[in-house]
């Protein structure tokens, strides 16, 4: 059986990775804090702090495969010292936020990389961790740039807040969507291409993201699931940009909207992901699963992205 261990693991991402090498067949190990929950039902968690020199100790043993889930410089390093030794594979879960540009459509994965100048920022520490990873580990790592992930347990609120806010109805604010697009894939469809990339030996650097969509239809699609009356109010850039809405995630936020000068963030190319082995569901399955899961953990609740409703009441009457 093949013997995988997750650096992570108890989180979004990590959970649903140790649940999809399971029903692959693989023996799953975690080695996490846990303080984030706990890993998919069958998989074993060892807990431990990785800023403890000591807590490579128990799994330090051959492994088929090791997924690096961190992108923190000490814990890349520090996992990399102790275990790229003794993986025949690795796969590191980097980010499209790598890129150094975001205007060009369909930008492959030999596109200009940011230079990791700051590794406090999101971009440089993602291209550090793949520079040291792939000096150690030469041929057998896997670069998982990872797109916009959306489906249940998102934790960023991203993608759910469109299907949840439009099941709330009312007066519901919008951008512009002419030009805009949203390349969001399903957690569990990248997880399974994670685990499936490791038992087949997938390696190099691909962008493991969604199919590319237009921002119209991924907002008339989270409209259609949510079968509420409502009413969108769509504002254009200037508009939003002056009644104080940011764009993309955060904070007083319109979630996927990004700026026109950002064309290509959302369409980068996914011929190498495709090529080898991803699948993905369709948008209407994965805004049913996103939907379903907002309404079990509450169409109201505080979010970390997007507008409360009294923002909204806000900007529509400013």
């Amino acid at each position: 059986m093949r013997q995988l261990l997750i650096l992570g693991g108890t989180g979004w991402l990590g959970r649903a990775v140790a649940a999809q090498a399971l029903a692959q067949g693989a023996e799953v190990t975690c080695l996490a804090r846990g303080e984030s929950g706990e890993t998919a039902p069958g998989a074993r968690l060892i807990r431990a702090d990785r800023n403890d020199p000591d807590s490579y100790a128990r799994v330090q043993r051959d492994w088929d495969e090791v997924v690096e889930l961190s992108w923190d410089p000490g814990f890349v390093a520090s996992a990399l010292d102790a275990l790229a030794d003794r993986a025949a594979h690795w796969s590191l879960i980097s980010s499209v936020s790598v890129y150094a540009r975001s205007d060009i459509p369909f930008a492959d994965e030999t596109a200009e990389l940011v230079e990791p100048n700051d590794l406090e920022q999101y971009p440089d520490a993602k291209v550090h961790a793949e520079r040291l990873t792939s000096a150690r580990l030469g041929d057998r790592v896997l670069l998982a740039r990872a797109g916009l992930i959306a489906g249940p347990g998102d934790p960023t609120d991203r993608f759910g807040y469109w299907p949840a806010r439009y099941a709330r109805g009312g007066r519901v604010v919008a951008p512009e969507a002419a030009g805009r697009h949203v390349q969001a894939i399903d957690v569990d469809d990248l997880a399974a291409w994670i685990a499936h990339a490791g038992r087949t030996g997938v390696t190099g650097p691909i962008n493991a993201v969604g199919e590319e969509l237009p921002l119209a239809a991924v907002l008339a699609a989270a409209r259609d699931a949510a079968g509420t009356a409502s009413e969108t109010v769509t504002l254009d850039d200037d508009t939003l940009i002056a009644r104080g809405v940011a764009y993309w995630a955060g904070p007083r936020s319109l979630p996927l909207w990004l700026p026109e000068s950002a064309g290509g963030f959302a369409r980068r190319s996914d011929a190498a992901f495709v090529a080898s082995g991803g699948r993905r569901r369709s948008l209407a399955e994965t805004i049913r699963r996103a939907l379903d899961d907002e309404r079990e953990r509450g169409l109201n609740r505080p979010r970390r992205a997007g507008l409360t409703p009294a923002e909204e009441a806000e900007v529509i009457g400013a």
